[in-house]
């Protein structure tokens, strides 16, 4: 977590200095720094390819941080991202989990929650992929080890072997801040393995589980799962517009500012 902080507060540095001299045009562009910070992106991704490479937990904290401005993986995808946004002039942390679907929704939960935000099944989808990287604590699921949902039995060998795996690093009571991976086969790595462990009963959360056990009409979503588990290349092409999508939620450009602590407003 000290390395994280330590890398985000460089990138808050960083481009807070050049965004004070680039146009403020109100535009996003994948040329916003060209004019006075040409080489920004370049010296961000050193440091931040430097910073992974020293702790690969790092990729999995900055992916979730693009729910508000940043994105980084390990051997995923690239993308040319598009520049100029802004920080809000206000800071709710009750509303920033509001809007963040919890890791025990149900698949009609997370659906109306990206609809809510313009984002469709696809999105959904292809979006929970993320969790092909990155820890989750005990406490996020261990609901589903001791006291599962109706919804929520068991319903494959595989499944209550790898629930015997969780229980064995996840106790009943306490360790309940132990983090256990997302993706059991290859935690470190950018690829299509979580819908393979999807299809084999290792889904960790309640809300990865969802999308293999659905009632949706022609069963998109489970059949979204099976596509990207036998073509990576695709499930990368989805990934990739939907995180642009994403990443176009609520931009603010000439009405918000620079924050020098993302935590809070200036």
């Amino acid at each position: 977590m000290e390395r994280f902080t330590t890398l985000l507060l460089f990138l808050l540095l960083f481009t807070s200095a050049c965004v004070l001299k680039a146009k403020a045009d109100g535009i996003l562009s994948t040329y916003y720094y060209q004019e006075l910070c040409p080489i920004a992106e370049e010296i961000v991704r050193q440091h931040v390819e430097t910073e992974v490479y020293q702790d690969p937990n790092v990729a999995a904290q900055l992916l979730r941080l693009h729910f508000h401005d940043c994105f980084v993986m390990r051997g995923g995808p690239s993308w040319e991202v598009y520049l100029g946004r802004k920080d809000s002039l206000k800071a709710s942390f009750n509303e920033a989990n509001r809007r963040i679907p919890a890791p025990n929704s149900t698949l009609e939960t997370l659906i109306a929650n990206f609809e809510d935000h313009g984002l469709d099944i696809v999105d959904l989808v292809s979006l929970s992929g993320a969790h092909t990287i990155g820890r989750s604590r005990c406490t996020s699921f261990k609901q589903r080890l001791y006291n599962p949902q109706p919804f929520e039995q068991v319903w494959d060998v595989r499944q209550h072997e790898y629930f015997q795996l969780l229980r064995s690093q996840c106790p009943e009571e306490g360790h309940d801040n132990d983090l256990v991976p997302l993706d059991i086969k290859t935690p470190r790595r950018f690829d299509n393995l979580y819908y393979i462990n999807l299809l084999r009963g290792h889904a960790l959360l309640t809300s990865d589980s969802q999308l293999v056990t659905d009632d949706t009409p022609e069963y998109i979503v489970s059949n979204l799962v099976w596509q990207y588990a036998f073509d990576q290349r695709l499930f990368f092409q989805h990934f990739v517009n939907s995180m642009l999508k994403m990443g176009n939620i609520g931009v603010l450009t000439v009405e918000g500012e620079v924050r020098h602590n993302c935590r809070y407003i200036n």
